[in-house]
């Protein structure tokens, strides 16, 4: 899924403006992109296997 919107990102920002590169701003663009999907995958995980490390504790004690 990641791959998917950093492909149109990439896609969107080069058919409008025209240019065969990618510039600082896509680059730019990209990095925080991937760094707010990392931050909700770490926060829904770390909350998932919070509760799940809670309920097999307190079924063994």
């Amino acid at each position: 899924m990641l791959h998917f919107w950093t492909t149109y990102v990439i896609t969107h920002l080069r058919a409008r403006r025209g240019e065969e590169g990618a510039s600082l701003v896509e680059y730019a663009l990209l990095v925080a992109l991937i760094a707010v999907v990392c931050l909700v995958a770490v926060t829904l995980l770390g909350a998932n296997a919070s509760s799940k490390f809670s309920s097999v504790g307190s079924s063994l004690g």
